[in-house]
């Protein structure tokens, strides 16, 4: 750098000569290249210190850093490349020494964006490990009854809503589904959770009131008003407010546990009000269920809003809708048997399987109830600092493996790097997209193809 000034100083004092100011303007250039390539270089260098986790505890000292920063841009200096914006050859920095272009394919690389705070950063809720029941009406044909439901009266049909297909209620009345299983009248166990998602619309004056009744059975005999040991209704209105009602069953029967959650009011603004409000406007939103033996809990969004101690088994349930549904419909149903404590699958298998992370449909974006379990995850590794994992990213066989195993790659990736951002060190973590190429189950039937949409956390 000395030597490119003492040159410049030399040419200025030769006079005024187009050739020497030329040469001047040209090297005044290079001059502005280098301390621009210096300073990306630093840039650079400290993008990749940030994913290294490396702290100012850490940093070598000025020589060897500058040794460093020269060997990096040693392999530029020997290939060369021509500029694309002035056709300039020979070029060895990252910017062009005729117009100062940046070299394609030299900007830094930004660092990773840090899991965004949610409701779920809190939530207690534990999705459990074996899938009973999934659907996300995918595979259906719109305006035909879905084909995994039984029909208990009313009408039903396959619709499409802000972007997914779901069960819609579209008749002028009522409406009752129930999953179709093998036992049809007892397929709950003792544990388990209930997952499923709600677009939340705004109603308008003469909308008329609609009610999204989630009722929890134990009578084999099903029929409405029979048999029922708990209900939620999830009420539109058309005066725009919005709230959950329940009422649960006490074990003998003798008594209930009544409650009711205001979820806000639509006042025309983009949400509801009320800071404590779970619910999201014009959004899909997430509610889960759980029950261990006789606790029953409610969540919306991952907002416990029910929470019961002691409540009756339920045996089965159904949903149940009033009213014409003309703003949502209900996607993404999931039934699982209760979770078992990480570190004791850990222990007895050698590795983690999860379902309970998940992302947008054909993409590596997780949705934000999977940081429950990814929460999970980094409490046990914090617990246990010598824990290593490989993230490994499962798909089912629908598909090619040319869309499969790259979309697995990236989403293995993706969970590492909300690890990363909750402190788990990047050196334990390593990312691996097995795309279809391990099933664990049958890909001919739902149920197959369910449980191996999986993740799997393998210990190293």
């Amino acid at each position: 750098m000395k030597k490119l000034i003492l040159s410049m100083a030399v040419l200025a004092m030769l006079g005024g000569t187009a050739s020497a100011q030329s040469i001047l303007r040209n090297l005044g250039q290079r001059a502005k290249n280098a301390v621009e390539q210096n300073i990306g270089q630093k840039v650079e260098k400290g993008v990749n210190d940030a994913l290294d986790g490396k702290t100012g505890k850490d940093k070598k000292d000025k020589k060897a850093e500058v040794a460093e920063e020269e060997q990096v841009a040693a392999p530029a200096v020997l290939a060369g490349w021509t500029c694309p914006e002035c056709g300039q050859e020979g070029n060895t920095g990252k910017f062009c020494s005729e117009c100062g272009a940046r070299q394609p394919g030299s900007e830094a690389k930004p660092a990773p964006k840090k899991q965004v705070e949610s409701a779920y950063a809190k939530s207690d809720f534990v999705p459990g490990d074996e899938i009973i029941f999934e659907d996300d009406f995918a595979s259906e044909q719109l305006g035909e009854f879905p084909s995994r439901w039984d029909l208990m009266e009313g009408y039903a049909e396959t619709g499409s809503f802000a972007g997914r297909k779901v069960l819609a209620f579209t008749d002028d009345g009522q409406g009752t589904v129930i999953p179709l299983m093998k036992e049809p009248r007892a397929f709950l166990p003792d544990v388990f959770t209930l997952e499923y998602d709600v677009y939340v619309g705004g109603m308008t004056e003469g909308d008329g009131d609609e009610a999204l009744e989630l009722v929890f059975a134990n009578d084999e005999l099903i029929s409405w008003n029979s048999g029922e040991c708990a209900y939620i209704t999830f009420w539109f209105r058309e005066d725009g407010s919005c709230t959950m009602n329940w009422s649960v069953q006490k074990p003998d029967a003798s008594s209930s546990l009544d409650g009711s959650k205001d979820l806000g009011f639509n006042d025309g603004l983009s949400d509801y009000n009320g800071k404590d409000n779970p619910v999201k406007l014009e959004d899909w939103n997430h509610f889960a269920f759980s029950f261990n033996k006789r606790a029953f809990k409610g969540y919306i969004n991952g907002q416990r809003v029910i929470n019961i101690p002691i409540a009756m088994a339920p045996k089965c349930f159904w949903f149940h809708h009033s009213g014409v549904y003309k703003y949502s419909g209900i996607s993404n149903v999931r039934l699982a048997q209760g979770a078992v404590p990480l570190y004791d699958r850990l222990s007895s298998d050698g590795k983690i399987i999860t379902y309970a992370i998940t992302f947008e449909t054909g993409k590596a974006d997780l949705k934000p109830e999977s940081m429950v379990e990814i929460n999970r995850i980094t409490k046990l590794m914090k617990e246990n600092p010598g824990l290593k994992f490989e993230v490994q990213g499962h798909c089912d066989a629908t598909g090619s493996d040319k869309v499969n195993d790259p979309l697995s790659q990236k989403r293995a990736e993706a969970i590492v790097d909300a690890l990363v951002a909750n402190g788990i060190e990047a050196s334990r973590l390593t990312a691996v997209g097995k795309g279809s190429h391990e099933p664990i189950a049958d890909n001919s039937t739902d149920e197959g193809r369910a449980k191996n949409r999986r993740v799997e956390f393998v210990k190293k």
